[in-house]
């Protein structure tokens, strides 16, 4: 059963003044908004290390740590980059405007407050926000992964099987280098991605293959509209089975383990039962638990969930 969330969403308004609090305050919460409140940029930091907001109003001038500063601290640690920054000021310099994009804010609101565009700007950023996280979750429950780059091959973005397919490339190629945004993607790549720069067409490139120490590496490239960026989708597979690490991470038993690796190299419940000496029938009831164990009803969403597991 899925439960219907109580709110729509968590804010947190940082704001050292009291009558911008209350009206913000009541405003979010009469739009059925759960809202959290902090008048320093210290005591934001704090509440946030126990519950984390969805989107933070943020005020500029502060005294302390100032807006800046606290959204500095909150883009540096990778467990709050993600949300969203609403700065609040009553300054309207051009200057104070640009610093506050360069620390990672994505909107400004400029005082006096008015309610109705602050829901508005609070619930666009929200969506843009959701919208993101369901993609990398898409991702990250799939068997493939994602990038972006440049032209050059530079990382503009980057997700965390991105990073672990990258990582363990490298370490299968025997390369050095870094994986975060902002670093050249290894030299096999490279080459790659310069050849497909010559491709008028790269949405109909090439694919990328490598097969190192028992694994699979493969990756296809394709533009994004817009933004003058590139998207690498990889992809990677292993030959081997850690039965061992099936076993424990899944709930299953040994057999089980077994019977899924068999049945990932495309035997049926026939072969798997002369393989492992029993019944086909066994074999069906064996899958019957594996299926009620791992929540899916099919032997593909099973060997699906347990390549994710080996390859991310």
């Amino acid at each position: 059963m899925i439960n219907k969330p109580s709110t729509n969403g968590i804010v947190m308004i940082v704001d050292d003044t009291p009558g911008n609090l209350a009206l913000l305050s009541d405003t979010l919460s009469e739009a059925g908004y759960r809202v959290l409140v902090a008048t320093d940029g210290l005591s934001a930091l704090e509440q946030i290390a126990y519950l984390k907001p969805d989107i933070i109003l943020l005020d500029v001038m502060m005294p302390g740590i100032d807006g800046f500063e606290t959204c500095n601290q909150l883009k540096a640690n990778p467990e709050t980059a993600h949300i969203p920054v609403l700065f609040m000021t009553a300054l309207n310099e051009l200057d104070n405007l640009l610093r506050g994009f360069d620390e990672g804010a994505v909107d400004y609101l400029v005082k006096p407050i008015r309610p109705p565009e602050v829901l508005a700007r609070v619930d666009i950023q929200l969506t843009q926000s959701r919208n993101l996280q369901r993609a990398e979750n898409a991702l990250l429950n799939s068997s493939f992964t994602a990038l972006a780059i440049d032209f050059n091959g530079v990382i503009t973005w980057l997700t965390p099987g991105g990073v672990a397919w990258l990582d363990d490339f490298m370490q299968k190629h025997l390369l050095t280098g870094q994986t975060e945004i902002g670093s050249a993607l290894p030299k096999p790549l490279l080459d790659w991605i310069a050849q497909q720069n010559a491709v008028t067409d790269k949405a109909a490139g090439g694919v990328f293959e490598s097969h190192r120490k028992g694994v699979d590496f493969s990756a296809k490239i394709s533009p994004c509209q817009n933004t003058g960026e590139y998207l690498l989708v990889m992809e990677k597979h292993s030959g081997e089975w850690d039965l061992e690490s099936v076993k424990s991470s899944l709930g299953l038993t040994f057999r089980e383990a077994e019977i899924l690796m068999w049945i990932s190299r495309g035997k049926t419940n026939k072969e798997v039962g002369i393989i492992l000496g029993s019944s086909p029938r066994t074999i069906n009831k064996h899958l019957e638990h594996i299926f009620e164990k791992l929540g899916v009803v099919t032997r593909a969403a099973a060997v699906s969930m347990v390549l994710q597991r080996q390859q991310f």
